[in-house]
């Protein structure tokens, strides 16, 4: 039986215990900031990026690995024995995915999986390759349960403020002001049918009235859930917040495993701090 290396991108936004906990590979995003490139979670943090927003008013542009600098990353694995099996950031939000495509194609036995998806929306499918992994399938057989389990994430966010939103291009200034001035909090869901953002519920209030509605809205009376796992992802927010959450989660639904962790560099450069979702599979 051949041995199973999964990796992913920086994107799924697992933390480094889990990462080392599960050893998984991470392929890390560039970080392009003042000038300077970065890798994802290697040689940038998050805190990095807000501390020279603050500073210069400056935000990050982020980018895909380049097809060599994948192909060099499945060869390690390869040459070491290994089948590879490799969660992409969504392809509709990144190139990586194409570019994880191209490097596959010199090897025969690594498997590039598009999640759809983003942050532990891709990192739910990593956690479901672990444990096809530990049931002996073949890579293979592995890359195509994965892929049909897509469609089962469903992963969310309440944005706190939409500066960053506004400063990448991605809300206009009015549009930032009037939802800051009157308190909107947006939230913002991954469509896995088209693997797109799209704007959800608009909540209205403080982010703590606002995460107890929004979990609420997400977990109550339904019957579709699975209650294997959940994560609650956040940009960067207090232990308070973060209590709270998961008694309003057990509050309404009790989760084999509660994992909290924090969005990496390439999430936060766009959504900015204080922003958290949850994040859980349909049955």
């Amino acid at each position: 039986m051949s041995k199973i290396k999964i990796t992913a991108d920086s994107t799924c936004d697992l933390g480094l215990e889990l990462i080392a906990a599960h050893d998984i590979a991470i392929q890390p995003l560039h970080i392009i900031l003042d000038g300077k490139s970065y890798r994802d979670g290697v040689d940038i943090t998050p805190d990095d990026i807000y501390r020279t927003y603050e500073e210069k008013q400056i935000l990050p542009q982020t980018a895909a690995p380049n097809p060599g600098e994948y192909e060099a990353f499945f060869k390690e694995w390869v040459e070491t024995g290994y089948d590879v099996i490799h969660i992409n950031l969504g392809s509709e939000i990144s190139s990586s995915h194409q570019n994880a495509l191209l490097a596959a194609e010199r090897f025969s036995n690594v498997h590039v999986i598009d999640s759809g998806n983003l942050s532990t929306g891709s990192g739910h499918l990593v956690f479901e390759a672990l444990e096809l992994v530990k049931q002996g399938l073949p890579a293979s057989e592995i890359a195509e349960k994965v892929r049909q389990a897509q469609h089962k994430v469903n992963a969310s966010f309440v944005i706190d403020k939409l500066t960053y939103l506004r400063e990448g291009g991605r809300c206009s200034a009015l549009t930032a002001f009037s939802a800051n001035l009157l308190h909107i909090r947006p939230s913002i869901v991954v469509d896995t049918n088209g693997a797109k953002m799209e704007v959800g519920k608009k909540y209205r209030g403080s982010m703590k009235k606002v995460l107890k509605k929004y979990v609420g809205d997400k977990l109550a009376g339904r019957d579709d859930i699975d209650n294997k796992r959940i994560f609650i992802t956040h940009s960067g927010t207090t232990t308070e917040v973060i209590d709270m959450v998961k008694a309003e989660i057990a509050a309404v639904r009790a989760f084999e495993e509660v994992h909290v962790t924090r969005a990496g560099c390439t999430i936060t450069s766009h959504c900015g701090p204080g922003t958290l979702g949850i994040l859980f599979m349909e049955k």
